[in-house]
C-alpha cells in the first residue's frame, strides 16, 4: 500500500480496497471514541471551491476544525482574484504557500489533477466537472457498510444522471473494488453512464445491467443510490427540458415494489426526485449518509496530514 501520508486524492481508483478499509477503520474509531487532543493543531486546510458547495465544503471545514486545524478559502470565482483575471495555476500556487493541503472543486474535468501537479502539498478533489468526486464515493461505500455490514453480495441500483453526475460515476467506480451481486444502472437513454466508466466496470468484472425502468429492478435492490438530474451539468437546455423529472420515486412505489429492507442513498442536494414522504420511513438513509461525511473526512484528513 502507498499509505495516506501526504497523498493526493484525485480518483477513487487511486485507492485499493485494503486502503479504503483502513480509512473506514479510522472513521469508525472517530465515530465510536472521538479524537484524542488536537492532532491537526497548527495545520491549515485551503478550501478552493471554484463552484458552489454546501455539504462537501462545510463537512471538510467541520472535519478540519474538529481535528484542531484551521481553514481558509473561498466559495466562488467571484470571491477571489480569478475574477480579476488571475490564472488557476497562480491561485493554486498562492494557496499552496498558505496551507498544508488544498481541497479543490471546479467545473472543469481534470482541474484537481492539474492542481495536484502544481501544488507541493496534498490536493483533495471535491469534484471536478463530470469526472470524479472521490471523497463522496468513499462516504457512499462507508455508509453501505454501516447499513448492511458490507458491499459484497448486494444488489445495487444507481438511478438518475449517470452521464454528467460525478457522484454517480465515482460511486460506480468505487463499486469495482467490491463484489456486489449485481448493479443496475438506471437512467434515460440520454443520461447513460459514459463509455469510459462502463469500460472500467467491464475491465474490473463489475456485473452491471443498463435499465430505463426503475420498477423492473426495484424488487431486487438492497440499495438504491439516487442522483438528481443536474441542470448545471447538461450543456443543452433543450436536452435538460426533455429529461428533467424523468424519475420521481414515490412512497407508494416503494411500498408496493421494494424489498422491505431497501435503503435509499442520495449524495444531496435532492430536489423532486424523491417523494418527501419517504424521508420519514426506514428506507431513507441519505441523512445518515450526510452525517457520516464528518467522521469519514476527519479520518481522511488525519491520515493525510497528521505528524507521526
Amino acid at each position: 500500500m502507498a499509505g495516506f501520508k501526504g497523498r493526493d486524492v484525485i480518483s477513487i481508483l487511486d485507492f485499493t480496497r485494503g486502503e479504503l478499509e483502513e480509512l473506514f477503520e479510522e472513521a469508525d474509531e472517530i465515530l465510536n471514541k472521538g479524537v484524542k487532543g488536537r492532532p491537526l493543531e497548527g495545520k491549515v486546510l485551503a478550501l478552493a471551491f471554484f463552484e458552489p458547495s454546501t455539504r462537501t465544503r462545510m463537512s471538510f471545514e467541520t472535519a478540519m476544525k474538529r481535528l484542531g486545524g484551521e481553514t481558509i478559502g473561498f466559495t466562488s470565482e467571484e470571491a477571489i482574484s480569478v475574477a480579476k483575471g488571475e490564472s488557476f495555476k497562480d491561485t493554486i500556487i498562492m494557496l499552496d504557500s498558505y496551507s498544508d493541503a488544498i481541497v479543490v472543486r471546479h467545473k472543469y474535468d481534470g482541474a484537481a489533477k492539474l492542481a495536484a501537479d502544481i501544488a507541493e502539498n496534498p490536493v483533495i478533489n471535491a469534484g471536478d466537472g463530470k469526472q470524479h468526486h472521490p471523497t463522496q464515493a468513499m462516504l457512499d461505500i462507508y455508509t453501505i457498510i454501516k447499513l448492511k455490514g458490507g458491499v459484497d453480495g448486494l444488489t445495487i441500483g444507481v438511478l438518475g444522471d449517470l452521464k454528467y453526475g460525478r457522484a454517480a460515476s465515482s460511486f460506480i467506480l468505487a463499486l469495482t473494488h467490491y463484489k456486489p451481486k449485481k448493479i443496475y444502472l438506471i437512467s434515460p437513454q440520454q443520461l447513460r453512464a459514459r463509455r469510459e466508466i462502463l469500460e472500467e466496470a467491464r475491465k474490473r468484472n463489475l456485473p452491471y445491467k443498463e435499465e430505463e425502468n426503475l420498477e423492473e429492478a426495484l424488487p431486487e435492490l438492497d440499495i438504491l443510490y439516487v442522483t438528481r438530474i443536474q441542470k448545471e451539468r447538461i450543456p443543452d437546455p433543450e436536452e435538460y427540458e426533455k429529461i428533467k423529472g424523468s424519475y420521481r420515486i414515490t412512497l407508494e412505489q416503494i411500498q408496493k415494489k421494494a424489498n422491505k429492507n431497501l435503503k435509499i442513498l442520495h449524495p444531496l442536494p435532492k430536489t423532486d426526485e424523491i417523494d418527501p414522504k419517504i424521508d420519514e420511513t426506514p428506507h431513507a438513509a441519505y441523512y445518515k449518509q450526510a452525517k457520516l461525511g464528518i467522521p469519514l473526512r476527519m479520518a481522511l484528513l488525519k491520515k493525510i496530514l497528521e505528524e507521526k
